[in-house]
């Protein structure tokens, strides 16, 4: 194999995986960031009050997006490591 073919299609399985977690990162960052300014606004310090919002949020958007992460993950199998794989 091709050290230039090589990187390339690391370079694009790193970026499929970060198009992948993007939206659960997304919500996991803005769920924190609310409980936090909520915490910090009624001064409540209860450590499940920030977990169980955030893994609720994180669920829900995993659940959402299920679609379109396995189209994202079953194209780039299909169209780059295939090939690769077969020898085309």
């Amino acid at each position: 194999m091709d050290e230039m073919i090589f990187f390339d299609t690391l370079r694009h399985g790193l970026w499929v995986s970060v198009v992948i977690s993007t939206p659960i990162l997304a919500a996991a960052l803005v769920s924190g960031i609310a409980v936090g300014l909520f915490q910090a606004l009624t001064s409540i310090q209860e450590m499940t009050l920030t977990f169980v919002p955030k893994l609720a949020a994180i669920v829900a958007v995993f659940w959402a997006s299920m679609g379109f992460m396995s189209e994202t993950l079953r194209s780039y199998f299909a169209d780059t490591l295939v090939p690769i794989i077969v020898g085309m």
